[in-house]
């Protein structure tokens, strides 16, 4: 028998199958799609013989002999030789949560739906530029995990993975005690023993992920790839609106705020300017892109607005 899940809680695979069609507005990657089907579309940071020209400099020692531009070199008497803009595999991979705390909206997703709309979106965008996708699906206790393939059906078991921990969250299954943050410290631990360097790494988590992140973990990780880290916010998680009593309730938790009272609501906000600073610090000492996601908006208009992409023109 199969259980009939509400659209406006949880996600479902034609949700995530359907996010395809806005994946060639995104520029999350350097190159445009083409055609080939072996070879992925990144630039790599490498130099070499590769299939793009890029241009002709002075000859350096340690620099490849059969790349000399005996033309240019013969017409001003001194070596020159060409440079190419390498392109290569750059598998991308997926870090995405599914935890009860993401369970939760005031607008118009759900920020677990909210991120799992992006990570299929991402890995939708990959596939199109015919580079390995793969990912890591994490929760309260649980990771599971597809490795890197240029194929459907790789995407198709992310996707998978996505939906069932998707359906898996309920407020009654919230468990304020679950240790969130430490999964996520997991889910990291074991990239490290999937992912190849030189890959694009996205983290799409929850915003409050940063209080329990260890950070150290992340280091050796944008080192050797490209990191995007993807915070997904709701505004009532920045900002209590001045409505009296609110009561929020995990579980069998039940909280209740005096939203009236200015302290109240000043300490609320301090708390999330406070999360805010330290993903842009983290970003910042990492190198790496930072790109907050919130509720209001669909994920492919927000990384589409961000990226600086085109809406993709109206088909008649």
């Amino acid at each position: 028998m199969t259980v009939s899940l509400d659209p406006t809680l949880h996600t479902s695979l034609e949700a995530l199958l359907a996010t395809r069609r806005h994946c060639h507005e995104l520029p999350l990657f350097s190159r445009p799609v083409r055609n080939g089907r072996q070879t992925g579309q990144q630039n790599s940071r490498l130099r070499g013989r590769g299939v793009d020209f890029d241009q002709v400099r002075a000859y350096l020692p340690g620099d490849d002999i059969r790349n000399i531009d005996w033309r240019v070199t013969a017409r001003s008497q001194k070596v020159h030789t060409k440079v190419f803009n390498e392109e290569r595999e750059r598998p991308v991979f997926l870090i995405g949560e599914q935890s009860p705390r993401l369970f939760f909206g005031s607008q118009r997703y759900l920020k677990s739906v909210l991120a799992a709309e992006t990570c299929a979106l991402i890995a939708w965008t990959a596939l199109a530029h015919h580079d390995r996708v793969g990912g890591m699906v994490f929760g309260s206790g649980q990771c599971h995990e597809v490795r890197p393939r240029r194929d459907r059906k790789a995407l198709l078991q992310l996707l998978q993975l996505l939906v069932q921990a998707n359906h898996a969250l309920a407020p009654e299954h919230a468990d304020p005690a679950d240790p969130v943050s430490e999964a996520l410290n997991m889910a990291l631990r074991h990239s490290r023993e999937i992912i190849r360097p030189g890959s694009i790494l996205y983290i799409v988590c929850d915003h409050a992920a940063i209080d329990g992140l260890n950070q150290s973990l992340l280091i050796p990780l944008a080192g050797h790839n490209d990191l995007i880290l993807l915070p997904v916010f709701d505004p009532l998680d920045s900002e209590l609106p001045a409505n009296g009593a609110l009561d929020f309730v995990q579980g069998k938790q039940r909280l209740t705020l005096n939203s009236s009272d200015d302290a109240t609501r000043a300490a609320y906000a301090a708390q999330f300017q406070a999360q805010r600073q330290a993903w842009m610090r983290l970003a910042r000492r990492l190198r790496c892109s930072l790109l907050p996601l919130d509720t209001r908006a669909p994920a492919h208009e927000q990384l589409r607005d961000n990226l600086g992409g085109h809406p993709k023109a109206a088909q008649t």
